[in-house]
């Protein structure tokens, strides 16, 4: 048998977290699956934990890291019974559904300018710049102590990258033939001397 750890507990539902394609991908064992249908992620490590060696498990299963396709068997089947499960997995948003895929990711350079620390990240268009925040604290866990700007402008938290005026520029890069990696928005964080932030 091959040595599985034990499943995570469920993760708590957050209707209005994005997750990029990426973070769904990286979710891609029995024991930790996430899928995503309808432009909404699932949590189903639980599921497969309940229903370990279940046949009905297998398209799930072969389906982890992305998005899921359900396809009926092609020919007729006594065997197939899709009234044995009073709520499918993909009805019960309470129980299995932690947010929404983003429906468009871009790539942002955050540049710490207290220790000159550049991290590149992808986050979702539909983020609000807190929830940028939030996604950057795994890499810096002070980053609430610190002012974000663009362009020595203060970004407003509360909106998205759009909304400061940082424009999505990639599908113009894309027409002009310009690799967009190499034209990336960055954002400066400013120490701001407040330590009970962390």
């Amino acid at each position: 048998m091959s040595n599985i750890s034990t499943p995570r507990t469920k993760t708590p539902p957050d209707a209005k977290r994005y997750y990029t394609p990426a973070e769904v991908e990286a979710h891609n064992a029995p024991y930790d699956l996430w899928l995503s249908w309808n432009g909404h992620v699932y949590d189903l490590s639980v599921l497969a934990e309940e229903r370990r060696g279940d046949p009905l498990l297998v398209p799930i299963l072969k389906n982890a890291e992305g998005r899921f396709l359900h396809v009926p068997p092609p020919l007729p089947r006594a065997d197939w019974d899709v009234y044995q499960v009073k709520t499918p997995w993909w009805q019960d948003k309470e129980a299995y559904c932690i947010g929404k895929l983003g429906s468009k990711t871009r790539k942002i350079i955050i540049k710490n300018t207290l220790t000159q620390d550049e991290h590149t990240i992808e986050v979702c268009v539909e983020e609000k710049l807190s929830a940028i925040q939030d996604r950057y604290m795994a890499l810096n866990s002070h980053a609430k102590g610190y002012m974000w700007k663009r362009l020595g402008t203060l970004l407003d938290m509360t909106v998205t990258l759009e909304e400061n005026g940082i424009k999505d520029e990639g599908p113009m890069m894309e027409k002009l033939g310009m690799d967009e990696e190499n034209y990336l928005p960055t954002i400066h964080l400013y120490f701001s001397d407040d330590l009970t932030v962390a």
